[in-house]
């Protein structure tokens, strides 16, 4: 029997504040790299000099959909539901996964139960105790269809149900072994909700959400803001933080500004304090700013990646599909769009996620010679107007893309069209408000991209392993036995050594089989006013606000 029981680190948490921070919607454990993470926090000695109180203005890309952690399917609204919930267990940036709510907790040799040991002196923000019947409360209305759980459904599985053994001794029962369930355990989406408020509030629990966080809920006012204020009894931070307690702001004030200009110049024109979401240029001209500074991070999960539709021609062929990967010129793509600002993605898994290969970073290069050889193998022969012909047919590929221009996306889209224009395939690029029928629901693309923010390599499994042709098919519709069975082992290995070998494995088949473009890893930023202390950012990318003053 395993046991997990660990007290606080500084060690730990020194390294963590010294990363650097850069972000993607899958991109990589925050490193070393541009501008260390001191330069982007208070140092101690600042923290110590800043006075406590004031009010953080910080700038929203989006509006979030929900406060209910459980029915949210947004990354915008992790930003703000991290500071209302707690979660069991945190995960630190090293992979380990430390102590919470629940103080320790043991593994059952099977892999098929976690019991947890729960801390005794943790309140809702509501006053209603936090407790073992909390916490089966809480999943059992995550799998309840009446919850409409969204992503959290997903990260539970494969939780099956709860047991009380006392009052702070809670065991969870799982239907098959998972390497990652422990890890899905500390993202925001599976956070402790109040029982009593989500009895009391029924489906209006995302407008009215009850938590155990740093911060109690205050208001929300439609397409504008959202208002957290301190939770003065907050003492059970997790070590991925310097404050154990309660917040030293009074309160931050989340402000809704989706066009990018405006939230920008919001915080030059000091109206706000902090920003997401930095555009490349303003990026690079913020770096040597007098007032101002850019924060940066990447997370970890998928990075973002174009899916060829294996179960359309040609593109069910290899030849056909390593033609396209060695024509698209991912790096001109990253640097002439993003100016530096972005990482170059190279696998299906982005730097810092558990199993990452280094070893195919460069492994692809443009090659048109090649390329053209390939279609020439197939038997695709260049007509008058230059595009490829095969038995009365041309060569084109169907790609897929949403609105609005998120990230660029639909500009990579016209790149891609102009760089296979020269091996002889004409690009059909179809920008739609209806991703979810066109590619989800009819399958009408040869090439789609899409990203997944996640603290595991298990993520790997909803878009690799084969697919019942009767349920919801991947993006890739990848039939492989050999991936099937690493994915399958990579879910129950106890042993990280193999474990990260079979990720290897899959790795290296997906690129090696072209069955995917990777294209970048996408950096979540912050503009903030050089008054600003103490943001940080969980493993995942998600700013932090325990540590948060303003420097007066």
């Amino acid at each position: 029997m395993r046991i997990m029981k660990t007290k606080r680190s500084k060690s730990i948490v020194a390294a963590a504040t010294m990363m650097v921070l850069l972000l993607s919607a899958c991109g990589s454990h925050p490193t070393a790299q541009e501008s260390p993470k001191a330069e982007a926090s208070a140092s101690d000695a600042e923290q110590t000099a800043a006075a406590p109180g004031g009010e953080l203005t910080y700038a929203l890309a989006t509006s979030p959909d929900t406060l209910d952690p459980h029915r949210s399917g947004l990354a915008v609204a992790v930003r703000v539901l991290r500071t209302i919930y707690d979660s069991l267990v945190v995960q630190l940036p090293d992979n380990t996964i430390k102590p919470w709510l629940a103080k320790e907790w043991t593994v059952s040799e099977d892999g098929l139960s976690y019991t947890f040991k729960l801390r005794e002196d943790v309140k809702f923000h509501d006053g209603t105790p936090f407790n073992a019947e909390a916490v089966k409360f809480n999943f059992d209305r995550i799998l309840d269809p009446a919850t409409k759980a969204a992503n959290a459904a997903a990260l539970l599985q494969p939780y099956e149900s709860s047991e009380v053994i006392d009052e702070y001794t809670v065991k969870l029962n799982l239907s098959t072994p998972s390497r990652a369930f422990l890890g899905n355990l500390s993202q925001a989406l599976l956070g402790i909700v109040s029982p009593t408020a989500a009895k009391q509030y029924g489906d209006q629990l995302g407008q009215h959400p009850v938590g155990t966080g740093p911060y109690k809920f205050v208001k929300w006012e439609e397409n504008a803001g959202i208002q957290v204020e301190r939770n003065p009894d907050y003492h059970w931070a997790p070590e991925l933080v310097d404050n154990p307690g309660a917040p030293y702001l009074d309160s931050v004030n989340f402000r809704i500004i989706p066009e990018e200009a405006t939230r920008i110049g919001s915080v030059q024109s000091k109206q706000v304090l902090a920003a997401e979401t930095v555009p490349p240029q303003n990026a690079i001209a913020l770096k040597n700013h007098a007032e101002l500074q850019l924060l940066q991070t990447n997370t970890v999960g998928l990075p973002y990646t174009l899916f060829f539709n294996l179960d359309h021609a040609p593109w069910n062929e290899l030849k056909a599909r390593q033609a396209v990967q060695l024509a698209v010129d991912v790096d001109a793509i990253v640097k002439t769009l993003y100016l530096g600002t972005y990482e170059r993605a190279w696998s299906p898994l982005t730097p810092g996620t558990f199993g990452y290969d280094p070893s195919l970073e460069n492994s692809i290069q443009p090659d048109l010679t090649k390329a053209n050889q390939l279609l020439d193998e197939l038997g695709w022969v260049k007509g008058a107007d230059g595009i490829r012909e095969k038995d009365g047919k041309k060569l084109t590929l169907h790609y897929v893309d949403g609105t609005p221009n998120r990230e660029k996306r639909n500009d990579i889209a016209v790149i891609i069209q102009q760089q296979l224009k020269q091996i002889g395939i004409a690009v059909e690029v179809e920008i739609t408000k209806d991703v979810r029928t066109v590619v989800y629901t009819n399958g009408d693309y040869d090439l789609y991209g899409n990203s997944q923010v996640n603290s595991d390599p298990n993520a790997l499994y909803s878009f690799y392993h084969s697919y019942d042709p009767n349920g919801q098919p991947t993006l890739s519709r990848l039939n492989s036995p050999e991936v099937d069975e690493w994915l399958e082992q990579g879910r129950v290995e106890k042993d990280d050594a193999k474990r990260a070998e079979l990720y290897k494995k899959v790795q290296h088949y997906i690129i090696d089989n072209a069955i995917i473009l990777p294209i970048y890893v996408f950096p979540y930023t912050v503009a903030a006013s050089q008054s600003v202390q103490g943001i940080k950012f969980d493993s995942l990318g998600y700013p932090l606000f325990n540590d948060v003053s303003l420097k007066k």
